[in-house]
Protein backbone atom coordinates (compact mmCIF):
# COMPACT_ATOMS: atom_id res chain seq x y z
CA UNK A 1 0.00 0.00 0.00
CA UNK A 2 1.22 3.80 -0.99
CA UNK A 3 1.84 6.28 2.05
CA UNK A 4 2.79 9.63 2.10
CA UNK A 5 6.53 8.75 1.80
CA UNK A 6 5.48 7.77 -1.95
CA UNK A 7 4.42 11.18 -3.30
CA UNK A 8 6.11 14.83 -3.23
CA UNK A 9 4.72 17.55 -0.79
CA UNK A 10 5.11 20.82 -0.57
CA UNK A 11 4.18 23.12 2.57
CA UNK A 12 3.05 26.73 2.22
CA UNK A 13 2.86 28.85 5.15
CA UNK A 14 2.79 32.35 6.35
CA UNK A 15 0.52 34.22 8.28
CA UNK A 16 -3.28 34.85 8.23
CA UNK A 17 -3.86 37.58 5.36
CA UNK A 18 -0.48 36.91 3.32
CA UNK A 19 -1.93 35.34 -0.04
CA UNK A 20 -1.14 31.79 0.21
CA UNK A 21 -4.94 31.13 -0.54
CA UNK A 22 -4.45 33.14 -3.97
CA UNK A 23 -1.08 31.62 -4.42
CA UNK A 24 -2.62 28.74 -4.32
CA UNK A 25 -5.21 29.65 -6.83
CA UNK A 26 -2.70 30.24 -9.20
CA UNK A 27 -0.12 27.49 -8.48
CA UNK A 28 -2.35 25.07 -8.67
CA UNK A 29 -4.21 25.21 -12.25
CA UNK A 30 -0.66 25.70 -14.02
CA UNK A 31 0.67 22.17 -12.37
CA UNK A 32 -2.36 20.68 -13.52
CA UNK A 33 -1.42 22.34 -16.64
CA UNK A 34 1.88 20.87 -16.86
CA UNK A 35 0.76 17.37 -16.44
CA UNK A 36 0.72 16.71 -12.75
CA UNK A 37 -1.86 14.83 -10.37
CA UNK A 38 -2.18 17.22 -7.40
CA UNK A 39 -4.06 17.36 -3.88
CA UNK A 40 -4.63 19.99 -1.31
CA UNK A 41 -4.47 20.21 2.38
CA UNK A 42 -6.03 23.12 4.30
CA UNK A 43 -4.97 23.66 7.94
CA UNK A 44 -7.54 25.55 10.26
CA UNK A 45 -7.61 25.46 13.96
CA UNK A 46 -11.74 24.26 13.88
CA UNK A 47 -13.18 24.75 10.81
CA UNK A 48 -13.25 23.70 7.17
CA UNK A 49 -13.88 26.91 5.94
CA UNK A 50 -10.25 27.00 4.31
CA UNK A 51 -11.04 23.94 1.99
CA UNK A 52 -14.28 25.02 1.13
CA UNK A 53 -13.00 28.10 -0.47
CA UNK A 54 -10.48 26.18 -1.78
CA UNK A 55 -13.21 23.37 -3.31
CA UNK A 56 -14.92 26.00 -5.01
CA UNK A 57 -11.79 27.87 -6.54
CA UNK A 58 -10.76 24.44 -7.71
CA UNK A 59 -14.32 23.33 -9.74
CA UNK A 60 -13.32 21.45 -12.42
CA UNK A 61 -9.60 21.85 -12.13
CA UNK A 62 -8.85 19.42 -8.99
CA UNK A 63 -11.27 16.75 -7.70
CA UNK A 64 -13.01 17.75 -4.78
CA UNK A 65 -12.16 14.63 -3.02
CA UNK A 66 -8.22 15.90 -3.46
CA UNK A 67 -9.33 19.38 -1.52
CA UNK A 68 -9.26 18.21 2.38
CA UNK A 69 -9.04 20.48 5.40
CA UNK A 70 -7.52 18.70 8.59
CA UNK A 71 -8.35 20.56 12.02
CA UNK A 72 -5.53 20.80 14.21
CA UNK A 73 -7.48 21.77 17.15
CA UNK A 74 -5.00 24.11 18.06
CA UNK A 75 -2.66 26.14 16.42
CA UNK A 76 -1.95 24.99 13.08
CA UNK A 77 1.95 25.35 13.79
CA UNK A 78 1.34 22.50 15.88
CA UNK A 79 -0.13 19.97 12.52
CA UNK A 80 2.71 21.07 10.79
CA UNK A 81 5.76 21.16 12.58
CA UNK A 82 5.30 18.86 16.08
CA UNK A 83 2.85 16.54 15.27
CA UNK A 84 2.30 16.21 11.73
CA UNK A 85 0.30 12.83 11.82
CA UNK A 86 -3.57 14.67 11.38
CA UNK A 87 -1.79 15.21 7.81
CA UNK A 88 0.26 12.46 6.70
CA UNK A 89 -3.35 10.45 7.86
CA UNK A 90 -4.75 12.78 5.05
CA UNK A 91 -2.26 12.46 2.97
CA UNK A 92 -2.41 8.27 2.98
CA UNK A 93 -6.05 8.33 2.19
CA UNK A 94 -5.59 10.69 -0.70
CA UNK A 95 -3.17 7.96 -2.22
CA UNK A 96 -5.41 5.05 -1.23
CA UNK A 97 -7.96 6.78 -3.18
CA UNK A 98 -5.85 8.14 -5.96
CA UNK A 99 -2.29 6.02 -6.30
CA UNK A 100 -0.87 7.79 -9.18
CA UNK A 101 -1.19 10.94 -7.41
CA UNK A 102 1.99 13.47 -7.87
CA UNK A 103 2.29 16.47 -5.41
CA UNK A 104 0.24 17.36 -2.31
CA UNK A 105 -0.07 20.76 -1.39
CA UNK A 106 -0.26 21.30 2.17
CA UNK A 107 -1.19 25.07 3.64
CA UNK A 108 -1.03 26.31 6.88
CA UNK A 109 -1.33 29.65 8.42
CA UNK A 110 -0.51 31.43 11.87
CA UNK A 111 -0.10 34.96 12.99
CA UNK A 112 4.04 34.77 13.70
CA UNK A 113 7.24 33.48 11.78
CA UNK A 114 7.46 30.56 13.09
CA UNK A 115 5.68 28.26 10.76
CA UNK A 116 8.14 25.32 10.11
CA UNK A 117 7.37 22.53 8.06
CA UNK A 118 8.29 19.21 9.52
CA UNK A 119 10.96 17.40 7.39
CA UNK A 120 8.31 14.37 7.37
CA UNK A 121 5.45 16.34 5.65
CA UNK A 122 6.78 18.15 3.40
CA UNK A 123 9.72 17.86 1.17
CA UNK A 124 9.92 21.72 0.16
CA UNK A 125 8.63 24.76 1.98
CA UNK A 126 7.54 27.60 1.16
CA UNK A 127 6.69 30.73 3.49
CA UNK A 128 4.58 33.68 2.17
CA UNK A 129 4.25 37.11 3.36
CA UNK A 130 2.76 40.58 2.35
CA UNK A 131 4.35 43.89 1.96
CA UNK A 132 1.31 45.22 3.88
CA UNK A 133 2.42 43.45 6.83
CA UNK A 134 5.67 45.50 6.82
CA UNK A 135 8.86 45.66 4.93
CA UNK A 136 10.67 45.01 7.96
CA UNK A 137 9.65 41.39 7.87
CA UNK A 138 12.86 39.74 6.05
CA UNK A 139 15.13 41.53 8.78
CA UNK A 140 13.34 39.74 11.71
CA UNK A 141 14.92 36.65 10.69
CA UNK A 142 11.79 34.61 11.44
CA UNK A 143 12.45 31.11 11.40
CA UNK A 144 9.62 30.70 8.60
CA UNK A 145 11.74 33.37 6.27
CA UNK A 146 15.22 31.84 7.54
CA UNK A 147 14.31 28.14 7.02
CA UNK A 148 12.12 27.95 4.38
CA UNK A 149 13.36 26.25 1.09
CA UNK A 150 11.54 29.60 -0.89
CA UNK A 151 10.66 32.95 0.58
CA UNK A 152 7.58 34.33 -1.47
CA UNK A 153 7.11 38.26 -1.03
CA UNK A 154 3.53 39.15 -2.19
CA UNK A 155 0.85 41.58 -2.72
CA UNK A 156 3.75 43.61 -4.34
CA UNK A 157 0.89 45.94 -5.95
CA UNK A 158 0.21 47.18 -2.34
CA UNK A 159 3.99 48.63 -1.86
CA UNK A 160 3.00 51.79 -3.17
CA UNK A 161 -0.07 52.39 -0.86
CA UNK A 162 1.73 50.95 2.41
CA UNK A 163 5.37 52.83 2.16
CA UNK A 164 6.81 49.30 1.94
CA UNK A 165 10.31 49.46 -0.01
CA UNK A 166 10.77 46.33 -2.38
CA UNK A 167 14.03 46.62 -3.00
CA UNK A 168 14.90 47.00 0.98
CA UNK A 169 13.07 43.57 1.35
CA UNK A 170 13.91 41.63 -1.20
CA UNK A 171 17.88 42.88 -0.29
CA UNK A 172 17.18 42.22 3.33
CA UNK A 173 15.64 38.58 2.01
CA UNK A 174 18.99 37.47 0.35
CA UNK A 175 20.96 38.56 3.13
CA UNK A 176 19.09 36.55 5.71
CA UNK A 177 18.58 33.06 3.94
CA UNK A 178 20.50 30.89 1.63
CA UNK A 179 17.46 30.04 -0.39
CA UNK A 180 15.82 31.75 -3.54
CA UNK A 181 13.17 34.68 -3.04
CA UNK A 182 10.11 35.73 -5.41
CA UNK A 183 8.00 38.85 -5.83
CA UNK A 184 4.45 37.87 -6.49
CA UNK A 185 1.08 40.13 -7.27
CA UNK A 186 -1.25 37.12 -7.34
CA UNK A 187 -3.95 38.54 -8.86
CA UNK A 188 -1.86 40.00 -11.97
CA UNK A 189 -0.10 36.90 -11.95
CA UNK A 190 3.50 38.21 -11.40
CA UNK A 191 5.56 35.94 -10.42
CA UNK A 192 3.49 33.21 -9.83
CA UNK A 193 5.73 31.28 -13.05
CA UNK A 194 8.63 31.75 -11.15
CA UNK A 195 7.44 30.03 -8.02
CA UNK A 196 6.08 27.48 -10.56
CA UNK A 197 9.42 26.72 -11.50
CA UNK A 198 11.17 26.62 -8.20
CA UNK A 199 8.59 24.02 -6.87
CA UNK A 200 9.43 21.62 -9.91
CA UNK A 201 13.04 22.06 -9.98
CA UNK A 202 12.93 21.96 -5.76
CA UNK A 203 10.62 18.52 -5.62
CA UNK A 204 10.16 17.18 -8.91
CA UNK A 205 13.43 17.21 -10.69
CA UNK A 206 15.21 16.90 -7.88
Amino acid sequence: MLTHRDVATVGIGGPVGSGKTSLLTELVPRLRDVGLDVGVIANDILTQEDAEVLRERFTDVVPEDLVAGVETGACPHTGIREDPSMNLQQIDAFLEAYPDLDLVLVESGGDNLAATFNPELADYSLYVISVAEGDDIPRKRGPGVVDCDLLVINKTDLAPHVGADLDAMERDAREVRDGPCVLTDCKATEGVDEVLRHVREGVLFA
